[in-house]
């Protein structure tokens, strides 16, 4: 009977292949593992960003659709730090300005408000989108630095085979296992970040829509009041 090759479970423990692992191998699943890291830690920071923010909007929204009156609310919330914050004081200050003089130009107040609110609500969804982007290169680009370590352990694997005369899989098992581990490690990185990277352009959609609706419904609601003006 043939005997069987086997390979112990030490062998396979991730620790043991990265310790046997090629240099060039060594590096790929560094920079792999702290892509891992980053990922998920802008992926907590996003996840409570996101929440907070949503949170906060709906509290400022419907407070101000409660308010009787714009200029006591912007007094008490004309600095507070959201996005709907933002673009309400952005439509308060264009409208003092357009409404200061003697003659107002209600078409050009209208086309100037709306012009502004629209400039504020893109600024905020920039700055909710800031490192955004890092998820997204992480998720493309870790699959084929994993693949770039598997190709050159199995190269390396290859080496084993010539050096040694012997094509044995215990000659070759071990290179392999750690060329096969880059990928995976690659894969860990990539699968959380492509995930989150949409998870999160859907909840950045959402409050892009939310702060639309809400700068169309105040820019009605101004263009009422420039209606009653002379």
């Amino acid at each position: 009977m043939n005997p069987v090759l086997t390979m112990d479970s030490a062998t396979l423990s991730p620790i043991h292949l990265f310790l046997q692992a090629d240099w060039v191998v060594k590096g790929v699943m560094m920079g792999l593992l702290l892509a891992s890291i980053w990922t998920w830690a802008l992926i907590v920071a996003f996840w409570r960003r996101i929440g907070k923010t949503r949170k906060g909007m709906t509290r400022f929204e419907r407070d101000f659709w409660k308010a009787e009156d714009i200029d006591v609310f912007y007094k008490a919330e004309g600095e507070n730090d959201l996005p709907s914050a933002r673009v309400f004081a952005a439509g308060v200050t264009e409208w003092r300005r357009s409404t200061a003089g003697g003659t107002i130009d209600k078409s050009g107040t209208r086309e100037r408000l709306a012009t502004t609110m629209g400039a504020a609500v893109a600024g905020e969804i920039d700055k909710l989108s800031d490192r955004l982007n890092v998820l997204a290169t992480v998720g493309s680009v870790a699959p084929f630095v994993g693949l770039f370590g598997t190709v050159w352990g199995i190269m390396r694997s290859f080496t084993s085979i010539a050096a040694a005369q012997n094509t044995s899989l215990a000659v070759v098992a071990p290179g392999i296992a750690e060329a096969l581990f880059a990928t995976a490690i690659g894969l860990f990185a990539a699968i959380p970040a492509v995930i989150a990277y949409n998870r999160f352009g859907h909840g950045i959609n959402r409050i892009e829509a939310s702060l639309n609706r809400f700068a169309d419904g105040f820019h009605t609601t101004l263009s009422r009041q420039l209606d009653g003006s002379r």
